[in-house]
């Protein structure tokens, strides 16, 4: 779409309001709005001011002016506004220097784009997220210097198997149909409480301009949910996870629910992985598919390469919060294992093995989880596969045993790191690589890392957690 396509767009639409979207570094989208009488063709070479300050990660208050400039291309009319609403995510510039500015996740994914291209290496970057979230009917949480708690509630939690039910209630009467814990991958109604909710979600998204491939129930009890996405180029699919969260947590919010990409939170039960399908393509042509092990080519295979060399610095980017590393526990079935395996899938990097079709031939990065920032998880991935191929990164022997009884498979496999701390102190050490064709730029990592130990790990060290009072209250 071009300019004067979104101009007229507008007019046929009846569109009043325009709506401009960006991402902050840790993966928030921001926004303000303008009339639609202020969208002009200039409006997209000038841009629209705004305070970076404000945002996290980014420019101090002395240089705070920001510019966004809408891309055309990202519009869509908004589903859920009273009033009919042209939403468009931005690139942000410098007002001065009118350059991209360096720490603009966008910014930062088109470069990993750009970088692909230059080294020849290939010309598209195709991902496919597998996207889990729960929805829940009740959540309420708090932490004071003298108490700190966390209620979440859900109609199909086994936990609610024996409530007695009541108009009172949030669902009045008990029927009885809860999903067991880890066994609520794909049952149909009326276990499945939230089919029809994903069917919403689903046309949605399409009204949107996103692709669905399919939707089902996950294995957790609580309201887990997956709706999968058509893969897409880098910048795209980052865009798409944008606007998926955007219409999920809405869509929930209507019909009086509340959903969450956090990736573990319930105990004793499934996490939330964001299990991501990559492949390299030049000239219209797939590149991954071969004659190696489980039909891979030697670039795939050096591709996996890439993945387990650098995962613990990834997982900076793909595994941002410590709470991600509640979901990656050995003995859970979590991809905690740092090798490949065309069909195990607590290895690390996962061979699908669907169809023998060339074009379908890719690989899956499974530690990753929703709570990413996917411009920025993303674009690492490219960087530590385009090293892997470029070096010729051997992955190993496929991982495809059992791998968690060690009296079926007693070697020493490598694992992820078990903390937020562990995956920061990794990007600190292995960092080069994405440095390449200047993609992400050294104070931008040395920024990331400051601010997740500060804010989050920090922050979570120093607090006492609910558990240590069960633990030590009586010592």
């Amino acid at each position: 779409m071009t300019p004067k396509e979104v101009l007229a767009l507008c007019r046929e639409k009846d569109v009043k309001a325009v709506d401009l979207r960006f991402t902050d570094m840790l993966g928030t989208w921001h926004h303000f709005t303008i009339p639609v009488g202020r969208l002009s063709e200039d409006t997209f070479e000038d841009g629209l001011g705004f305070d970076g300050a404000s945002i996290r990660g980014w420019q101090a208050i002395n240089e705070s002016d920001m510019l966004v400039t809408p891309q055309p291309a990202t519009a869509f009319l908004d589903p859920f506004t009273d009033i009919p609403t042209l939403i468009m995510i931005g690139n942000v510039q410098d007002p001065v220097t009118g350059e991209d500015y360096r720490r603009d996740p966008r910014h930062i994914a088109r470069r990993a784009e750009n970088y692909l291209k230059s080294t020849g290496v290939a010309d598209t970057a195709y991902f496919g997220p597998e996207v889990e979230f729960f929805v829940f009917d009740n959540v309420r949480f708090d932490q004071k210097g003298h108490e700190a708690y966390y209620f979440l509630d859900s109609e199909e939690g086994q936990w609610n198997r024996g409530h007695a039910g009541s108009d009172s209630t949030l669902w009045g009467t008990n029927l009885g149909y809860t999903v067991r814990h880890q066994e609520g991958y794909s049952p149909v109604p009326p276990h499945d409480h939230l089919m029809n909710l994903r069917n919403v979600m689903m046309q949605r998204m399409h009204d949107c301009g996103l692709q669905v491939d399919a939707h089902h129930h996950e294995a957790a009890s609580g309201g887990q949910t997956e709706i999968d996405l058509r893969f897409q180029p880098l910048v795209r699919m980052s865009d798409w996870m944008m606007i998926y969260k955007y219409v999920v947590k809405n869509v929930a919010r209507d019909h009086g629910k509340t959903a969450t990409f956090m990736p573990k939170p319930i105990f004793g039960d499934k996490g939330s992985g964001l299990h991501t399908h990559v492949s390299l393509w030049k000239d219209n042509e797939p590149l991954f598919a071969g004659s190696g092990y489980a039909g891979l080519s030697d670039m795939a295979l050096h591709a996996i390469g890439g993945l387990l060399r650098h995962a613990g610095s990834l997982m900076a980017f793909a595994n941002p919060t410590t709470n991600s590393y509640k979901r990656l526990v050995a003995g859970q079935e979590a991809p905690v294992n740092l090798g490949f395996s065309q069909r195990n899938r607590s290895s690390a990097c996962r061979v699908p093995m669907y169809s023998n079709s060339p074009k379908t031939k890719r690989i899956e990065f499974r530690c990753p989880d929703p709570s990413c920032n996917p411009y920025l998880a993303f674009a690492a991935m490219l960087m530590a596969i385009v090293d892997g191929v470029q070096n010729k990164i051997s992955p190993g022997e496929p991982l495809d045993r059992e791998l968690y009884d060690p009296a079926v498979n007693p070697r020493l496999v490598p694992k992820t790191p078990s903390s937020l701390a562990e995956a920061l102190a990794a990007l600190e050490q292995d960092y080069e690589f994405l440095l390449r064709g200047d993609v992400f730029a050294e104070d931008f990592l040395q920024t990331w890392i400051s601010y997740k130990r500060q804010a989050e790990v920090d922050a979570v060290h120093i607090r006492p957690h609910p558990y240590e009072f069960c633990l030590y209250y009586d010592v």
